[in-house]
């Protein structure tokens, strides 16, 4: 290179020219390779979800309409976002499994195997092995093997996953019947906190009704000055309430639909199933149904009898154990069916085993006394449960009875405290009342809608911890 260079007959204009547009191209590159690094630095990293704030749509578009949730919708929605419900049916799921699993330890397995073992032949050219423990230089084993274990360990591993099952089935129906409670003080506390909100609206605008009523007095010479001041003082309470009660339905709306939507809507309404509370059954109905359908009772008796399939499954430990194979297929010095001397490669072989515990220094005894005290806890727990069950069953029920009579009385303070401050309302204006007394009305009404709606929660709420440990009714 350098011998040409040096020629006198080469060119060094064009090969200063060439390197000229050699360093363009590069600069060029380096520049549209910058450009691209800045516009992914720009961009949001992979695996990286940024939300944006939901923009209202435009005049033109038409927006979906929020949807409109009963009870028993929130239910629906709230058991299929619940972790701690879907973690109860994903163990009944394995508990399910674990069955099927056991199951097939106590019928017959078959499997299939093929293997061919080439082996070292001994000296001097002899067909023999190398090995002894190989039944020649050259052999292909392709047998199916039916395998039975027969032992007390297995049939109790059924017994035990069959009651873990039993278990976690009772465990699920906890799971959503307590589901069903938060349901229920979450959904009925927003429709309470909703009319709450409206009272304080009606409230409000009767405080400044009343406000303008004292002042019209006051310019007729009616009233003194003092009854502006005391309306207009109840006024601006009753714009403080308005803006506590809105802060509360809000925070109720938010609760709820943490239950209830995957996505966090909050633009959504509940339908206001608000009337006269139903009656309750009697309370030997109800004993009889929470004896008969109490998903805790039936755990704590799964879990009775699952302790119990472990004092068996440890006494397996014990006593003998019985294994039986059966084989079927080749297993010969060529793969075939048939030999060169056109005999028969297939056969077939049986074996059984008896295997006896001689001695295991007290370690299968000590599980067979593990297993006995876990049923003995397993019998104080059930009969703690059946002890429980009876208590809640009537200290629920008298809630419910409780709950239920006053919401009858509180619907009733309503009606008269309606009608006392119209009353109180027109005697002020005929000059028979003072402005304490319809404020006092005021304030009497706004208590006894709230107490009203508060008693509707409660009825509510109580209803569902019956229903957790009767089911419906």
């Amino acid at each position: 290179m350098l011998r040409s260079m040096r020629n006198p007959g080469t060119s060094y204009p064009r090969v200063r020219r060439a390197a000229i547009v050699g360093i363009l191209l590069i600069q060029s590159l380096l520049f549209v390779l910058a450009g691209r690094t800045a516009a992914q630095a720009s961009e949001p990293a992979p695996g990286v979800q940024i939300t944006a704030v939901e923009q209202s749509p435009p005049p033109n578009s038409t927006a979906a309409s929020p949807p409109n949730i009963t009870f028993s919708d929130a239910l629906q929605r709230a058991t299929a976002n619940n972790p701690q419900t879907q973690a109860a049916f994903t163990a009944l799921g394995l508990a399910h499994q674990d069955l099927v699993q056991s199951r097939g330890a106590l019928l017959p397995n078959v499997s299939y195997n093929m293997q061919a073992v080439y082996t070292e032949p001994t000296p001097h050219g002899t067909n023999n092995p190398i090995f002894i423990a190989n039944n020649g230089v050259h052999e292909y084993i392709a047998q199916g093997n039916v395998h039975q274990a027969l032992s007390l360990q297995t049939f109790a591993d059924y017994g035990r996953a069959s009651a873990a099952q039993a278990v976690a089935r009772a465990k699920s129906e906890i799971a959503l019947r307590g589901l069903a409670v938060t349901v229920a003080h979450a959904y009925y506390e927003y429709l309470a906190a909703q009319r709450k909100y409206a009272t304080a609206q009606r409230a409000n605008e009767e405080a400044q009704r009343f406000l303008g009523i004292s002042g019209k007095l006051e310019k007729g010479g009616e009233v003194a000055h003092s009854d502006v001041i005391k309306a207009e003082l109840q006024y601006r309470q009753q714009q403080r309430d308005l803006r506590e009660a809105e802060l509360g339905m809000n925070k109720s709306r938010l609760d709820l639909a943490v239950l209830l939507f995957k996505d966090f809507i909050e633009n959504f309404a509940v339908v206001d199933d608000f009337g006269p509370p139903q009656p309750l059954p009697p309370f030997d109905e109800v004993n009889a149904a929470g004896t008969r359908n109490n998903p805790d009772l039936r755990a704590a008796q799964a879990a009775l009898q699952q302790a119990s399939h472990e004092v068996t499954g440890a006494w397996g430990g014990v006593l003998p154990a019985i294994t039986v194979d059966y084989w079927y297929g080749i297993d010969a010095n060529q793969f075939a069916t048939r030999t060169p001397d056109h005999l028969s490669n297939l056969g077939s072989s049986a074996a059984a085993t008896l295997q006896l515990p001689i001695w295991s220094w007290g370690a299968n005894f000590s599980k067979v006394k593990q297993a006995n005290l876990q049923k003995k806890q397993a019998v104080v727990e059930l009969s703690a449960a059946q002890r429980m069950l009876l208590a809640n069953l009537r200290s629920f029920y008298n809630e419910g009875q409780a709950a239920r009579a006053e919401l009858e009385l509180l619907n009733q303070s309503v009606q008269l405290a309606s009608e006392s401050l119209r009353l109180t309302t027109l005697r002020y204006q005929s000059g028979e009342a003072t402005v304490l007394e319809v404020v006092d009305a005021q304030n009497t009404l706004t208590a006894a809608s709230n107490a009203y709606d508060d008693g509707q929660v409660r009825f509510r709420v109580a209803l569902a911890n019956i229903q957790t440990l009767t089911g419906k009714f």
